[in-house]
């Protein structure tokens, strides 16, 4: 197995892209911890990942808790050493919407946004990164979307925060890169999740007609991703957006 003994965050991890990665690393052989928040999941679908993690015989554990916590995080990834020892692992997925016209966008629904995809996003690799210094190892995933690379109507905020996350993204590639730390970003276009969920048909239709596959993806497609990303056979792949999209974004 490609990750076996290495120990993995997922922030985001009870549902959709977050979900396949955590299982997809997990059936990789790495041990993984996963945050999520409580009063946007269903009860138990934090459990029900656990359980899927138990089947596998691997170590797993959930921490719910908001992304956008600056001190938080440093008590997450803290809390993540002292169960399983090390890290190696981070994938920075969680994400939200509130989608509006920027004419008509409240400051509310840009500062969660912000906060949440962004913020999030840097509070995790501020809080994983000495670890990773020090250890001269590390592997940074972060999720990104074609949106934030194209821009989309109606997602002024979404977009700014994953434009955000590839400029962070290949500036920390640039500062940890000499202590052997990987840092990349996945940009997926329109991925079946429980956010897809919620696309009025006709907007969904239309992402699939952009595609030049003809289909809109699944979150495996995602992880499978993450995954190589994660494992040594990306060792010098460091910087880089990649596109899981169909060929959407073409």
């Amino acid at each position: 197995m490609e990750l076996s003994g290495k120990v993995a965050l997922v922030t985001g991890g009870s549902l959709g892209i977050g979900r396949a990665t955590v299982m997809a690393l997990a059936r990789e052989g790495a041990d993984v911890a996963f945050t999520y928040l409580g009063h946007r999941i269903h009860p138990g679908e934090a459990k029900e990942v656990v359980s899927e993690m138990q089947s596998l015989r691997r170590k797993c554990l959930a921490i719910e808790t908001d992304v956008a916590d600056f001190a938080a995080s440093s008590s997450v990834v803290k809390r993540v050493v002292e169960e399983f020892g090390r890290l190696d692992i981070l994938v920075n997925n969680a994400g939200i919407t509130r989608d509006s016209a920027v004419w008509k966008m409240e400051e509310a629904q840009w500062d969660e946004v912000l906060s949440v995809n962004l913020k999030g996003c840097f509070n995790y690799i501020h809080a994983a990164s000495p670890i990773f210094r020090e250890q001269k190892l590390g592997k940074i995933i972060n999720i990104t979307s074609i949106n934030g690379l194209r821009g989309k109507f109606g997602q002024a905020n979404y977009a700014a925060s994953k434009a955000g996350i590839v400029g962070l993204t290949k500036s920390v590639a640039k500062e940890l890169g000499k202590y052997n730390v990987n840092v990349n970003a996945i940009a997926p276009g329109m991925i079946d999740t429980e956010m897809a969920a919620e696309v009025p048909a006709e907007i969904k239709q239309r992402a699939v007609e952009e595609t030049v596959l003809g289909r809109i993806g699944l979150a495996e497609d995602v992880a499978n991703l993450a995954v190589f990303l994660a494992s040594e056979k990306a060792r010098h792949i460091t910087g880089t957006v990649i596109k899981v999209d169909g060929g959407q974004y073409i």
